[in-house]
């Protein structure tokens, strides 16, 4: 089974936390796609059954504006019956923008893996990491 993993990474936090969750596809058997997002073609994930899809919080507790919001609105009339993990680092807040996209996705019909998300403040510890790869693995199931 391919599984994606698309991501946007500023600093280098969700990108390790997207690593993380390549592993964890790898070691439950499946083919993991790590794909920054300005390269995603968003029909293409679409046709996956699952996938994974990681951004930090940005200004007022948002989605990266220039590259991931767009993915995400043209994927988003296609993710019903999709299972997706979600997956992000911040640095503020308290973890609203993970809480709006977790809502956003299950309102257009997706099914999330760990409900609202995985978040790490800064840079991703251990046990963030170990979240991700055991998400990874249920991606793949």
């Amino acid at each position: 089974m391919s599984v994606s993993v698309v991501y946007w990474s500023g600093t280098g936090n969700t990108q390790t936390m997207a690593e993380a969750v390549a592993k964890g596809i790898e070691e439950a058997g499946g083919q993991a796609n790590l794909i920054e997002v300005g390269t995603a073609d968003a029909t293409a994930i679409a046709q996956e059954n699952a996938f994974a899809l990681g951004c930090p919080s940005m200004g007022a507790e948002q989605l990266e504006e220039s590259e991931m919001e767009p993915f995400v609105e043209a994927l988003e009339p296609l993710v019903s019956g999709k299972t997706i993990l979600l997956f992000g680092s911040y640095g503020w807040g308290d973890g609203e923008w993970m809480r709006d996209w977790a809502s956003r996705m299950k309102n257009a019909g997706a099914v999330l893996v760990r409900g609202e998300g995985i978040i790490a403040n800064e840079a991703p510890d251990d046990e963030a990491l170990a979240e991700c790869e055991n998400a990874g693995k249920e991606l793949v199931k």
